[in-house]
């Protein structure tokens, strides 16, 4: 069990776990993700970090599709910030608990600001990481947004 699903189950939210064989050797985690579940990148969700303002402590979280990238000037202005950057990899995983590749959305350390994708809203269930490479979990996007007190943006281009 990973922090991540035991909120699930601690919160009773319908949610369905996925595990696949994670191969050390792939770094694409997304993609591996992809290919693994069988599903379109576009409802297989990947969660990034950045900070804001040239603050490497001001973190938020940005959960957005595989088959996109993340749109730093959109995600600082759904931040209310003049400027984003990618979170440096040892710091997001100090702040999450998790480590890249693993990162989920749900169960961190600490609740940080959490932007979902607007285009999640077009699916009845969503998969993000679960907490571990190898095992997401699949889940509407409503209750995740309801879980990491997360606002729906067009962060991802």
């Amino acid at each position: 069990m990973t922090p991540a699903i035991n909120l699930l189950k601690k919160k009773k939210v319908p949610h369905k776990v996925h595990q696949y064989h994670h191969d050390s050797s792939n770094t694409d985690f997304g993609l591996e993700a992809i290919e693994a579940l069988n599903q379109d990148g576009e409802q297989v969700f990947k969660t990034l970090l950045f900070c804001i303002n040239g603050d490497p402590k001001a973190l938020n979280v940005a959960v957005v599709p595989v088959a996109k990238k993340l749109d730093l000037k959109a995600a600082a202005k759904a931040a209310g910030a003049k400027k984003a950057e990618m979170a440096n990899p040892d710091v997001a995983e100090k702040a999450t608990g998790y480590i890249v590749g693993g990162i989920s959305p749900l169960g961190q350390k600490r609740r940080l600001p959490t932007f979902v994708a607007a285009s999640a809203q077009h699916f009845s269930t969503m998969f993000v990481s679960a907490g571990k490479r190898g095992v997401e979990v699949e889940l509407s996007p409503s209750d995740l947004a309801k879980l990491t007190n997360a606002r729906f943006s067009d962060i991802a281009r």
